[in-house]
This record gives C-alpha cells, sequence and structure tokens, in this order.
C-alpha cells in the first residue's frame, strides 16, 4: 500500500478527500435548492395536509389578488397574473413551510403610488425590483434589513392599513349606487362576524362536546373561505340584477380572459396621446420606487418567514428568501405580474391549515391558473363594493396600535422612530422608511448577536454588566433567541444585568429567562461547565 511520509495511505487520503467533496457538494445543493432538505422525506401524511393547505389557501387568495389589483389601480386581472409564480418558485428555492407569496396590501399600496395604473410601468417595476433583490441575495445584503427596527417596521405598517382601509370606506360610501352602500356594508358586517366568531373558537377550557367540536370545525372552514363566500355571493347577487335588467351595482366589469403570454416584459410604450416613453424614461419616472419597493418587498416577507419560524420551530436563510423573491419578481414581469412578496394573512392561513412543506404553494399556484382559464368572465359581474369589504377586513389586524404602550413600557425613546415612520407615511412613503431608518440606526443591532450566540455550543452566560439599556427591538429578538436556545438544547443565563435592564426583561415575559448576580452564580444556575467568553 502507499503511503505519505506522514505515514497515512495515499488511497486513504484519496477517499476522504472524495467524501468530503461528496459532503462540501450536498450541502451546496441543500443550500441552493431546499427542496432537496424535504423533498426525499415526503410522505403520503404530508401531501394530505399539503393538498388541503394549497386548496385553502387557493380560495383565499383568487378574491384577494383581484382586489389588491383595485388598490394598485390596474385592472384585477392583474393581481391574478401576480398570484401562481411564486407557489412554483418557493417550493423550490424557500426555506419556510409555510411563507406564501403573491400580492399583499402594502404592496399594491406602493405601487399605486409609483405606476399611475398604467401595467407597462407596473411590469418594468416588477422586472427591475426582482433584479434588484436578486443582487441583494448574491451580494449577501440581507444583513442590511437589521437597519430597520421594528419600531420602524410597524410605523410603516400601520400607516399603510390606515391610508387603505380609509381608501377604501371612501370607496364604498362615496359609489354612485345606493345598491353599493348597502352590499358594502353587509359584505363587510358578514367578514366581521365570521372572523369574531373563528377568534372565540377555543376560548372556553372546558372539553367540548363531539357536537360542539363539529360546530367549531364548520365555522372555522367557514371563516378560512370567507373572502371566496363574500364574493362569489355578492357576483350571484349581482348577476341576478343584471339579468332582471336592474343595475343596482358598480361591477367590476369585462377583464382579459385566459392566461397571460410568457414573453418578454415590454420596455417602452406608446401612450394615447402618442406619446412614446423609452426605457430611460419609464425608470426616471419611477423614481424612487425602485429603492423603495424592493426594499419593503424583502422588507415584509422576512419579517413574516421569521415569526412564522419562530412560532413552528424552525429558522429560516435570509439571503435564500431574498433570492427567492427576486428571482419570483424577475420571472412574474414575463406574465405581466406586479411586485409581489410574502402575504401575512395567507401565510396565517397556510400554517393554520397545516401545511408540511412549500410543496402547498404549487396546488395554489394550480387554483389560480384554473380561474384565470376559465372563470374570468363571471369576475366581470364581480361587484367592487365586495372587493372594498375584502380589503378593508384584511388589513385591519395591521392597524394594530397595542404595541405603542409595549413599546413605552420598554424604551420610552423607541416610539420617536414610530412616530416618525407613521407620520411621514401619510405625506411620502419613502421619506417614511427612510426617516425612521435615520432616527434608529445608532440603535443595537441584535440580530448579529443571535447568530453568534447560535453558533456557541450547550450553554452560554451572556456578561450585561456593561448593557445600560435595551430597546423594543432587542426584546422581541430576544425572544425568539430563547426558543430558538430552547430548542436547540443550549443553556443562556444573563449575569450582571444593571436593575433597570432586569426590570424590562422580567416584565417582557421572556420565555426561559434566567439570570444571575455574577458569573459564578450564573455557572450554579447551569450547573453545568461553561465557557466564558
Amino acid at each position: 500500500m502507499l503511503e505519505s511520509s506522514a505515514g497515512t495511505p495515499l488511497g486513504g487520503r484519496r477517499c476522504l478527500k472524495e467524501r468530503l467533496v461528496t459532503v462540501c457538494s450536498l450541502a451546496t445543493l441543500r443550500t441552493c435548492f431546499p427542496i432537496l432538505t424535504w423533498l426525499p422525506r415526503y410522505s403520503l401524511a404530508w401531501l394530505k395536509m399539503d393538498l388541503l393547505a394549497g386548496l385553502t389557501v387557493g380560495l383565499t387568495v383568487v378574491p384577494q389578488a383581484l382586489a389588491y389589483a383595485e388598490v394598485a389601480g390596474l385592472p384585477v386581472q392583474y393581481g391574478l397574473y401576480s398570484s401562481f409564480m411564486g407557489g412554483f418558485l418557493y417550493c423550490v428555492f424557500g426555506t419556510s413551510k409555510d411563507i406564501t407569496l403573491g400580492p399583499t396590501s402594502i404592496m399594491s399600496l406602493l405601487c399605486s403610488f409609483y405606476v399611475g395604473g398604467d401595467p407597462v410601468y407596473a411590469v418594468v417595476l416588477t422586472l427591475m425590483c426582482g433584479l434588484t433583490q436578486t443582487a441583494m441575495a448574491l451580494l449577501r445584503l440581507g444583513f442590511l434589513l437589521d437597519f430597520i427596527s421594528y419600531p420602524v417596521v410597524k410605523g410603516f405598517t400601520c400607516a399603510a392599513a390606515v391610508t387603505i382601509g380609509f381608501g377604501q370606506f371612501k370607496n364604498v360610501l362615496a359609489e354612485p349606487l345606493v345598491g353599493d352602500v348597502i352590499l358594502g356594508l353587509f359584505c363587510l358586517l358578514f367578514l366581521v362576524m365570521i372572523t369574531v366568531m373563528k377568534n372565540t373558537l377555543g376560548s372556553s377550557e372546558v372539553t367540548p362536546s363531539p357536537l360542539v367540536r363539529f360546530a367549531r370545525s364548520l365555522v372555522w372552514s367557514f371563516a378560512t373561505v370567507r373572502n371566496a363566500l363574500v364574493v362569489i355571493a355578492a357576483a350571484c347577487v349581482a348577476y341576478s340584477a343584471e339579468v332582471m335588467g336592474c343595475h343596482l351595482f358598480t361591477l367590476t366589469g369585462q377583464t382579459a380572459e385566459g392566461l397571460p403570454a410568457f414573453s418578454p416584459p415590454a420596455l417602452s410604450e406608446t401612450t394615447a396621446n402618442g406619446t412614446h416613453m423609452s426605457f430611460s424614461d419609464i425608470i426616471l419616472d419611477l423614481g424612487g420606487g425602485l429603492a423603495v419597493i424592493p426594499l419593503m418587498g424583502v422588507l415584509e416577507s422576512i419579517a413574516i418567514a421569521k415569526a412564522f419560524g419562530s412560532q413552528n420551530n424552525y429558522r429560516i436563510d435570509a439571503n435564500q428568501e431574498i433570492f427567492v423573491i427576486g428571482l419570483t419578481n424577475v420571472l412574474g414581469s414575463f406574465v405581466s405580474a406586479y411586485p409581489v412578496t410574502g402575504s401575512f394573512g395567507r401565510t396565517a392561513v397556510n400554517s393554520q391549515t397545516g401545511a408540511c412543506t412549500p410543496a402547498g404553494g404549487i396546488v395554489t399556484s394550480v387554483v389560480v391558473l384554473l380561474s384565470l382559464a376559465f372563470l374570468m368572465p363571471l369576475f366581470a359581474y364581480i361587484p367592487k363594493a365586495s372587493l372594498a369589504a375584502v380589503i378593508i377586513c384584511a388589513v385591519a389586524p395591521m392597524m394594530d396600535f397595542r404595541v405603542l404602550p409595549q413599546i413605552w413600557r420598554v424604551k420610552k425613546l423607541d416610539l420617536l422612530p414610530f412616530l416618525v415612520t407613521f407620520l411621514v407615511s401619510f405625506w411620502e412613503v419613502q421619506y417614511g422608511i427612510m426617516g425612521g431608518v435615520v432616527v434608529s440606526v445608532l440603535m443595537l443591532n441584535i440580530s448579529v448577536l443571535c447568530k453568534y450566540l447560535l453558533s456557541t455550543p450547550r450553554c452560554v452566560v451572556l456578561d450585561c454588566h456593561h448593557v445600560s439599556s435595551i430597546d423594543y427591538t432587542v426584546v422581541n429578538e430576544l425572544k425568539d433567541l430563547l426558543k430558538q436556545f430552547k430548542l436547540h438544547d443550549v443553556s443562556l443565563v444573563f449575569s450582571r444585568l444593571k436593575p433597570c435592564v432586569l426590570e424590562v426583561l422580567l416584565s417582557s415575559d421572556l420565555p426561559g429567562f434566567r439570570h444571575g448576580d455574577s458569573i459564578e452564580a450564573c455557572l450554579q444556575i447551569m450547573s453545568i461547565n461553561a465557557h466564558y467568553d
């Protein structure tokens, strides 16, 4: 046998090197194509749950997509054009089992500011947005999101929800036909009622009887597809009125039928008055939207993925998530989509229905494609008032001002970036976000600390005697960090906390929070030998 000068068999070294190369190659493939991490273990039980979740989300996304296109100021079919590409791509490249990509209220509102109802502008914006996001992922610039603190995000989402909600209320109440007002208010009342019923299903501590369990299951099922039920019922009423010759409602009107052609996006156009708009002209007109929309799209989706990853005990790869969002937008521009991102409402439905893998997104995309292929003529009879009701109920949970007292209790100064972002966003969205970031940019970057701590094995003592204050962003990240530590069976103890910091942490209901007055006391708490750096 051939040996090296150190006495190691050369054949063995070659074998070891080949194994290492194979392992590294597989790890790289799994990183680039996360589908490889779960597809080999895919089972019939997972398939059943993914089919159910995908179908349920599909029945949710179709009416929402029609409604969000109205918010964006585009013909309703563009909402559906934007709703199917993400399901196919996220199945292959996504790292969260729950996330669903598609049009959202915030992205639709932002698009309405920049595209002016022009589909060509919207598609060009989608292409540029996707290229920007893909470049961010390839350059691994996901860390830039750490500079946007939690109060800035909440300030923006609250401002967007108020803008969208009151805009749709105005549309319902200002419609020229009385039937629109009555139908809109009735649809809104039904949606609120069914939502309240769903939220109170599990409030009783007494073990329910089989009949009660069946009733709860029925209510939950109706509540999950409530948007589809409202839109279908309203369309039936409107169709009946039209057949009898009564024009009681403002309808969506005729829409383009069939699937969109897969072709390169148009990069120029000639307006109705004969003006030719070149690609450079369109880019100049889009202006700040070329930066704001890619950034907010990534931020919204990453925030949702992190929230559901924390809730369901898994971690996401931020750069991989940015890549799949960018790729979805790039390819989406070839089917006339406007910019998309992760949807909180539909992701919640996906998670609650029991999705096991991202494969449910394929089912959702098929539902959207079937709607485009066969149902577009029927969508012409959907009253705009019913779509407005769907939008109002979709954005209402985003107006969450309960966070203000929590921010006040943790760190009063954090209210400043929240208020700056919230108030300035009513003037110009990009200035609101930029103002909030500038105000909060000097605050702690806690995500870097989390990544470092999670790489530390078995036990960690965190010496905090130099920490004089913490903010609301830190508290939120620490909650997620402690959950992840528990999941990985790692002990974390805080040492030498200042009284003001300890008071905040004790009042924040952190799971598994432990602290000691000294390093030695912390080691006794853990009852194991710890490495202290």
